[in-house]
């Protein structure tokens, strides 16, 4: 099931600015930042990620068209997730929900959240910055 853009637009006006108050603290959420593909301009959009190892795996809700996507593919970016920053190692993977052997490893309301949509992203992501927490400096 793929949402509509009118959906979209209004999660990026409106629910993107309160969920980013938060997503880049408390795991699911997280914080995709990226640059803008014409801008340059950097962005940030909070979203449910699930980990499995050094691998996120997000629900393509909006489909291929998500900004974030295509601005990663362009550029790369960065993921805050509980606090911490993590660099994007490899460009996105997208791959039909069907196909993804990924999901099979997720707790059962993950994988439900996940088969909401018809496409994944993989995103594989290096080790944490040093930064926030008890292993800063580390």
């Amino acid at each position: 099931m793929k949402l509509s853009r009118r959906v979209a637009r209004f999660n990026k006006t409106i629910n993107n600015r309160l969920q980013g108050t938060y997503a880049w603290l408390v795991p699911p959420w997280l914080v995709i930042r990226h640059r803008g593909r014409r801008s340059g301009r950097t962005y940030r959009t909070p979203v449910l990620g699930f980990r499995q190892g050094s691998t996120l795996i997000i629900a393509l809700l909006y489909g291929e068209e998500s900004d974030w996507l295509r601005n990663l593919q362009a550029g790369g970016g960065q993921v805050v997730r509980g606090g911490r920053i993590f660099a994007i190692a490899d460009a996105p993977r997208v791959i039909a929900t069907a196909a993804a052997v990924e999901l099979s490893n997720l707790s059962p309301p993950a994988r439900a959240y996940c088969r909401l949509a018809d496409k994944q992203v993989l995103l594989k992501v290096g080790e944490p910055r040093p930064g926030f927490g008890p292993h800063r400096g580390a």
